[in-house]
């Protein structure tokens, strides 16, 4: 399970350290894609292969199924961490991320967040007031 935050350096040659506790869980690899507000996603890999086979199984006939198996086909890096859990990013990941030397690397569970630390502060700001009802909101089905 990956949780927490933390604050790693990107240097100048895009790598980015991955937090040492999740390193053992990303070791036989790890697919970066864009993903939501954006960040980047960081799944293992054997968890992004069954995020792409339910992907896959949608039908290509829905125009909004084709985009997003397009997007997450063509958005997507595999990644395998060097000696250090470092990770290299495409210049296209911190493009789309805007991310600058300092990066926020949330766990959301299931996956990794890679954000840029001010992009993560303003969404920390916008989002942190109306929490308590955004988590009712979003449980309301499940608890």
């Amino acid at each position: 399970m990956f949780l927490g935050t933390y604050t790693p350096k990107l240097d100048d040659k895009g790598r980015l350290t991955l937090p040492a506790k999740f390193r053992d869980a990303l070791a036989g690899g790890l697919m970066v894609t864009k993903s939501q507000d954006h960040s980047l996603a960081v799944y293992p890999r054997s968890e992004f292969e069954q995020l792409a086979r339910r992907a896959s199984k949608a039908p290509r006939s829905n125009p909004e199924a084709r985009a997003f198996l397009r997007n997450l086909a063509a958005g997507t890096d595999e990644q395998h961490p060097d000696s250090q859990g470092r990770i290299t990013l495409s210049v296209d990941h911190r493009r789309y991320a805007g991310l600058s030397k300092d990066c926020v690397v949330i766990g959301a569970v299931d996956y990794l967040e890679i954000w840029d630390a001010q992009a993560w502060q303003d969404y920390q700001q916008l989002h942190e007031e109306n929490f308590s009802a955004a988590s009712d909101e979003a449980l309301s089905d499940i608890i």
